[in-house]
């Protein structure tokens, strides 16, 4: 036989093993040509081998498209493998290079308002701008507040001794004053629009040269990116390192603690008539008592109407009710006989759109009582409420609001990530565009799913650093 024959013939047969597949499908391809009938059956057949070879292997493992999806049960939102969580940044753990400077600046106190939670925000903020402008930090003034029912004072809540332990070589705090400015009243300096470093160097610094002691309330939106990283450590530190309960108050609520029954989700439901107001949302189908209380505590706040109300609602703005939160909570297939402490204050709304589904609920109302819990105040039961939700086996919130961003830090700083913050906007979104029952159940379970793999809805840039697992 010729060489050159050879040659081509060799390199054919090299061609078919290479390719087997292709050899397989060319003399399928061949006995169609000689046996029609069973050659179309074998073409139908070697059309679908190739769809499922090469069709990307998500089509048939997403529950959102599979064929037997409703035969199938879907595992428990914290059965998934996480790919990326927050953990604090070494600049902060790591041991203090910029030494205090040995002379102050003078004395600053910070004023806080509103719920614990907010207040406390705000001290960790004015922590942070003490050091900034190099002041000793008085401790702070709760202030009385009658709308949140408190009359608590920051020694009632916090353990004083130990704040100003943890601060050390973060900034000085002193409980009183020198003689010679005790007696006189903080000159009260504007923070309003002050949230950045130049903009409390510039405006603020000069009036505590000027008077040696003045008092804060920082600006809700802080630019904390802004500060040079020893604020922002001192900041960090005050937040997750230095605030302890009293010995009192912790043991209550390590009472409150153990009566729970184990596993329990702490879900913190926001669903009371000034929050709903103030979110100007409109919902059908409440009760007339709590549509009565939902316009009793609106005031000028009046609600968005035709499509202002619908961009609203799907930009995530209106507080999801206890029955769209039971929704979402099956959806994520969370038991439903799921013990659930409910951690949130007095006056929820429509709550047996929650119990009627799960019905092992339970609140600090019900497993504490005596003399000593009724007679707690707003802050005190709130900080019951934030204990329990950072040592609980797991956490959800319907609302991103100050409590849920602090007790989702706390509970990444000790290590604990089963958290996630139910999505409103994608439950919206989903409704309006008519999504019902297994449907809007599976495309609920595929973003909070995606959510929670990525470890997204923390809200931790300020003290923690994202890694992947």
């Amino acid at each position: 036989m010729d060489k050159s024959v050879r040659r081509r013939r060799g390199e054919k047969e090299k061609g078919k093993r290479r390719d087997p597949l292709g050899a397989l499908f060319y003399r399928m391809f061949a006995s169609t040509v000689r046996k029609p009938l069973f050659g179309v059956a074998l073409l139908t057949f070697s059309l679908f081998l190739l769809l499922f070879f090469f069709t990307p292997f998500s089509f048939f493992s997403d529950p959102s498209v599979t064929f037997n999806s409703s035969r199938r049960e879907r595992p428990e939102i914290w059965s998934i493998r996480r790919l990326a969580e927050w953990r604090p940044c070494n600049w902060w753990l790591q041991p203090r290079t910029n030494a205090l400077p040995a002379q102050a600046n003078g004395y600053i106190r910070v004023d806080c308002y509103g719920g614990l939670n907010q207040m406390r925000r705000d001290l960790c903020d004015g922590v942070g701008i003490a050091r900034l402008l190099n002041a000793t930090l008085v401790l702070p003034k709760f202030e009385v507040a009658a709308y949140w029912n408190e009359s608590s004072g920051f020694e009632d809540v916090f353990d004083v001794d130990f704040f100003i332990q943890q601060m050390k070589g973060f900034v000085n705090v002193v409980k009183g004053l020198p003689i010679e400015i005790a007696s006189k009243d903080p000159v009260r300096v504007d923070c309003s629009k002050r949230k950045g470093q130049f903009d409390y160097v510039e405006s603020v610094l000069p009036s505590l040269l000027q008077h040696g002691y003045i008092s804060i309330t920082p600006a809700m939106s802080q630019r904390r990116d802004r500060y040079p990283l020893y604020a922002k450590a001192a900041l960090c530190q005050a937040c997750y390192s230095a605030l302890r309960l009293t010995n009192t108050l912790e043991k209550k609520a390590l009472e409150l603690l153990q009566a729970i029954p184990k596993p329990f989700l702490s879900l913190h439901l926001r669903f009371e008539p000034d929050m709903v107001a103030y979110s100007q949302c409109e919902y059908s189908g409440l009760s007339l008592a709590s549509a009565k209380a939902i316009e009793a505590a609106r005031v000028d706040r009046k609600p968005w109407t035709g499509e202002t109300a619908r961009i609203w609602r799907n930009r995530g703005k209106c507080p999801l009710t206890p029955n769209e939160t039971a929704f979402i909570l099956k959806a994520l297939a969370i038991p439903t006989n799921m013990t659930i402490y409910l951690a949130a204050g007095d006056g929820l709304m429509e709550l047996e759109g929650l119990t009627s589904v799960y019905t092992n609920v339970v609140t600090k109302s019900s497993l504490l009582s005596g003399e000593d819990f009724t007679t707690m105040h707003g802050n005190t039961k709130a900080a019951l409420d934030y204990y329990v939700s950072i040592n609980s086996d797991s956490y959800m919130a319907t609302y991103f609001g100050n409590m849920d961003k602090m007790v989702a830090a706390m509970r990444a700083f000790t290590g604990l990530y089963k958290t996630i913050f139910l999505n409103r906007k994608a439950f919206a979104l989903f409704t309006s565009q008519g999504f019902k029952g297994k449907e809007l159940t599976d495309a609920l379970w595929k973003v909070h799913r995606d959510d929670f793999i990525m470890g997204r809805g923390s809200a931790l840039p300020d003290c923690f650093c994202e890694f992947n697992l």
